[in-house]
């Protein structure tokens, strides 16, 4: 991504995706809730990197009596606890509201947020933020990292599995005179 556009801010409900995407569910359900967070927040590592977003999972500690924290996973991505008795939804819409000035002076091209809560998706657009279902933000995901690994794919092979492939027609011909006795 160049230096000089800005940059497009993803805006994730983290408790919201990790109830809508069967394989978080799964994870949550066997091994427990940190273990979902754990996987969310892999997945969003590349999908902010492939990307350039600059993205935040938003966890809410609504039930639980603790302090706000925000942790800076990468360059790209971090991960923010809510206040207690604040959701991510009150979260996200002051983020919302707060990055409409940006837009508004091209500092942030647009924002993003990844929810299947219907009002928050309606709220947010309110804002000029843009929205992705869960599910859809699934399929998103899932293509990124598929896009990712045929690229990974195709670097780490050639053509074909054989050397001769891979040099000029000139010197392979060079080589059969060779093999032949002929040269």
């Amino acid at each position: 991504m160049s230096p000089s556009l800005p940059q497009a801010v993803l805006l994730v409900d983290g408790y919201n995706i990790i109830g809508a995407w069967s394989c978080l569910k799964k994870t949550r359900d066997s091994a427990g809730l940190e273990a979902a967070r754990c996987d969310l927040i892999e997945a969003m590592t590349s999908y902010s990197a492939f990307h350039g977003y600059n993205t935040q999972i938003v966890f809410d500690a609504h039930y639980q009596n603790t302090c706000s924290n925000s942790e800076v996973i990468t360059e790209l991505l971090s991960v923010y606890y809510t206040d207690f008795g604040q959701t991510a939804d009150t979260y996200i819409e002051k983020a919302c509201a707060s990055l409409r000035h940006q837009i508004a002076a091209s500092l942030v091209s647009r924002v993003i947020v990844a929810t299947s809560d219907r009002a928050q998706q309606l709220m947010v657009h309110g804002y000029g933020a843009e929205w992705i279902s869960a599910q859809q933000f699934c399929h998103a995901v899932k293509a990124t990292v598929c896009h990712t690994y045929q690229k990974s794919q195709q670097k780490k092979h050639s053509k074909s599995r054989f050397l001769a492939n891979s040099i000029d027609a000139k010197a392979r011909q060079r080589l059969a005179e060779l093999r032949m006795g002929l040269g």
